[in-house]
């Protein structure tokens, strides 16, 4: 691809994203541009990626046919002021901040910006990752599929539309820490009996890999892959009891909503 990409804010995300795009060769480090207001860290990135590190917002966003906001959601509005004089309708505009939408980035720029609205995750470190992207009102679908190649790179996309984000932040982009806990809470059981924790959760994480896996790459509903493996009145039965006589599916609601919620709430504060 022969345009420029230009990251503001080189943190985690944006780092991963880099090197997805680094392997699978979408864009080449010449035409790869971030900007980091830490300068001993920018020079490490620089080192270790061997793109372009600049210290100022407004160069990146120059040089840019694409910029990625990687920033906190707190300061997007910031970070677009300081921007705005170097956006016109020739570049495409991703963010990726929770409840920030692409109509909310064309409020604060004033202007009929083409922006796409990204929701990853951070299994994308991994190549894992998991992002919807929404197509704003001015981005055409060149631009579209461009951002969704972007973020084939570091994992998989699904197209969604802007009024399912807060929904989809509730279920994929938070979800990842609640995976963890429950990970993490069933390694604990396991050392409550006697196992090493390290072991449990091994036990655990592995277990969590491989049941994902078979939801993904077999087809077959949840609800039946439980089935293919309980044996009436054996173990896996004996546990399944308990979690239906729980109100975990409720407790699991409740979090997914509430996430979702307060996505929508930041999306309305800034």
């Amino acid at each position: 691809m022969n345009k420029t990409i230009g990251f503001i804010g080189a943190g985690k995300m944006a780092t991963a994203i880099i090197k997805g795009l680094l392997k699978s060769g979408l864009f080449d480090k010449n035409h790869i541009i971030a900007s980091e207001p830490n300068k001993d860290y920018a020079h490490k990135i620089e080192k270790e990626l061997g793109i372009k590190m600049v210290h100022n917002n407004r160069e990146a966003a120059a040089e840019a046919d694409i910029i990625l906001l990687a920033v906190k959601p707190f300061v997007v509005k910031e970070v677009l002021t300081e921007i705005e004089d170097r956006i016109d309708n020739s570049k495409v505009i991703i963010t990726i901040a929770a409840g920030i939408s692409s109509s909310r980035v064309e409020e604060i720029l004033e202007k009929e910006a083409r922006v796409i609205k990204v929701m990853p995750n951070t299994p994308a470190l991994l190549g894992e990752g998991m992002s919807a992207v929404c197509k704003g009102e001015h981005a055409t679908e060149e631009d579209f599929e461009t951002v969704i190649k972007i973020f084939e790179s570091v994992g998989k996309v699904i197209k969604a539309k802007e009024e399912d984000i807060d929904a989809i932040t509730g279920v994929s982009g938070s979800g990842p820490a609640f995976y963890y806990y429950i990970i993490d809470a069933i390694a604990k059981a396991g050392e409550k009996l006697g196992l090493d924790y390290k072991t449990a959760l091994m036990l655990s994480a592995q277990t969590a890999l491989g049941s994902a896996k078979m939801i993904l790459e077999s087809g077959v509903e949840p609800q039946q892959l439980i089935t293919n493996v309980t044996t009436p009145g054996g173990t896996t039965a004996e546990g399944n009891k308990v979690l239906n006589e729980s109100n975990i599916s409720d407790i699991l609601f409740e979090t997914v909503e509430k996430t979702a919620k307060k996505s929508e709430l930041m999306g309305k504060q800034l």
